[in-house]
């Protein structure tokens, strides 16, 4: 699970930084739009919108850029309509890897993510093939240097959350989606600051990579989060933390 979190929290930063690119703004508008579409336009009964719009406002998006995305999704405005798809694939080393995908033409993103998938050493895999080793939980990262551990343990403990671990130079904390609002609330109020507060799937077993291996899963996981059609990429990966602090000073 460490190297899978840690590449997480990295590509989080480099998102943010990226954001002027204007390709996270475009991902974070469809994503506003379908959760606005299929859950209703207010973000106080909808949790997915209120996740979306909350990593939308760390991205420094406009509150009218939202508006017109919530608009969207809720009918109000006229937009393109999205699929809601995952895809399911093997990278190297044997690496499950579960793409989340809003798209408006399915037939060309199947294509489009087959190539990437092949030209990288892996191959897309069939409905089932690797989602059964993923589960879908709240996920809190935060640095060792932002906090105490034992403090942070005791808050997300006693708030509700399932585990709580030390991942290198980050605390990781897990929670149930019943009870992941409760626990960031929780953090938040202490005055802890999170590097990363999301919903995400978490691999129940993850595949140790050695370094070259694990680079050429770093590309095609780099490649598949550059396309605009997928808005997450979850892996079940773990590679020696050189590696990950390299690829990090590289980004």
């Amino acid at each position: 699970m460490s190297g899978h979190s840690k590449w997480a929290g990295i590509k989080h930063r480099k998102a943010i930084v990226d954001a002027q690119r204007g390709k996270l703004f475009s991902k974070l508008i469809r994503e506003i739009t379908v959760a606005a579409r299929t859950g209703g336009g207010d973000p106080s009964t909808n949790a997915r919108l209120r996740q979306a719009i909350e990593r939308a406002k760390e991205a420094n998006m406009p509150q009218e850029n939202i508006k017109r995305a919530i608009q969207r999704g809720t009918g109000e405005l006229p937009g393109v309509s999205y699929e809601e798809v995952i895809y399911e694939g093997y990278g190297p080393g044997g690496v499950a890897i579960l793409l989340n995908i809003l798209t408006d033409n399915k037939n060309r993103t199947t294509s489009e993510v087959r190539h990437l998938f092949e030209r990288n050493g892996g191959h897309l895999g069939g409905a089932g093939s690797v989602a059964w080793v993923f589960e879908k939980k709240g996920l809190i990262t935060v640095d060792s240097d932002k906090c105490k551990e034992d403090e942070l343990m005791e808050v997300a403990l006693e708030a509700g959350a399932e585990d709580f671990k030390k991942e290198g130079d980050t605390f990781e904390v897990i929670t149930s989606l019943a009870d992941f609002e409760k626990v960031k609330k929780a953090v938040k109020e202490r005055g802890i600051e999170y590097n990363l507060a999301e919903v995400t799937m978490i691999p129940k077993e993850v595949k140790k990579l050695e370094a070259q291996v694990g680079r050429q899963l770093l590309r095609l996981i780099d490649t598949l989060e550059e396309h605009d059609d997928i808005q997450h990429v979850y892996a079940n990966f773990d590679i020696p933390d050189e590696v990950m602090e390299e690829m990090e000073r590289e980004g």
